[in-house]
């Protein structure tokens, strides 16, 4: 049934957030002569543009069970989607690429994005949406690893979760209805275990003590594939850079502080953007002078999750060098952009 609902809604992008195919050559800047060239080839994402064209009955939880994804991010890529009535024939944008975290072994969480990547000793990154702690019990920041294993868990209620529900038993048995769900990886900080969920729907919030929630099926394949002394880390950030095929794309996610508020209103509170300029820079490097400032304060403004390509393409540099009377003009239109 997935497979047949996947080929009716899907629709492939040909490029996250435009591609190079949209730059104006007439206005960007030229390239110095030693970033004429793509970097070597290099490959920081995973998954691939998608989108989804809804049938009345859909909702958007619904969609971002089908795909994988958290509530969270489908409604941050779709400001204005009404997330229970989206109506039939409305085209989704699934935020089902990613950019892969700066930390790149074991497990790494990045809280801002609502996501958990795994780094398997062989073999290529998986990614799963997750749910985290809420404001006041928050997901700690930091290393660990995972200590112990378990299948179909119990689960003992800490102190604050009795006082804020009395009627919870002292131990909750496994079974169908027990909140950790199937399986638990537990880590070494006391208390806090990766594991699965009796409520999918709470995945891609903020929604929990501080532990890391999965989707019933990802935890179950997560936990077959993660041995004891796994290494843990755990990051909080909105911002990533990364190459694909010769070209720089940037994801920026609202964060933890605003994701409650696009949970209920689809927007974040704040018009504050995220400020990832100086991370473009640093991966920019020799290519700075191809970068589409426009492209990332776009993306910094809307903190969409949505990877988006910001460099553009050296063809259109070099027609936009030869249009406004060659290289000496464009060297100075390159330092200038690298001065803004």
């Amino acid at each position: 049934m997935k497979d047949l609902h996947f080929m009716r809604g899907l629709t492939f992008a040909v490029a996250a957030g435009c591609g190079a195919a949209c730059a104006n050559p007439a206005t960007a800047p030229a390239l110095h002569p030693e970033s004429q060239q793509r970097p070597a080839a290099q490959r920081d994402l995973i998954g691939m543009p998608l989108s989804y064209v809804t049938r009345y009955e859909d909702t958007l939880l619904d969609i971002a069970r089908l795909y994988d994804v958290g509530f969270v991010a489908i409604r941050a890529a779709n400001p204005g989607v009404d997330p229970w009535l989206p109506g039939a024939d409305t085209h989704i944008v699934v935020p089902y690429q990613h950019i892969l975290p700066p930390v790149r072994q074991g497990i790494v969480i990045n809280l801002a994005e609502l996501r958990l990547y795994y780094f398997p000793p062989h073999g290529a990154p998986e990614s799963f949406p997750i749910g985290i702690g809420d404001e006041g019990k928050a997901t700690p920041v930091g290393r660990t690893e995972v200590v112990r294993k378990r299948a179909h868990p119990s689960w003992t209620p800490t102190r604050s979760e009795r006082e804020e529900d009395p009627d919870l038993p002292a131990v909750f048995p496994p079974g169908p209805d027990n909140p950790m769900g199937e399986y638990a990886l537990y880590l070494g900080w006391p208390a806090y275990a990766i594991h699965g969920t009796d409520n999918p729907y709470s995945i891609g919030r903020r929604d929990s003590h501080g532990c890391i929630r999965l989707y019933p099926e990802d935890i179950k394949t997560l936990y077959a594939q993660v041995p004891i002394g796994t290494p843990v880390t755990v990051i909080d950030q909105p911002a990533k850079v990364g190459w694909l095929d010769g070209e720089l794309y940037l994801e920026v996610h609202p964060g933890q502080d605003e994701a409650n508020a696009i949970e209920q209103h689809g927007q974040p509170r704040s018009d504050r953007p995220i400020d990832a300029d100086a991370l473009v820079r640093k991966a920019a490097g020799k290519q700075l002078g191809r970068i589409d400032w426009d492209r990332v304060h776009a993306a910094e403004w809307e903190r969409s999750g949505v990877p988006v390509q910001i460099t553009v393409s050296p063809v259109n540099f070099s027609t936009a060098a030869a249009s406004d009377g060659g290289q000496d003009d464009g060297a100075k239109a390159a330092k200038k952009s690298q001065d803004e």
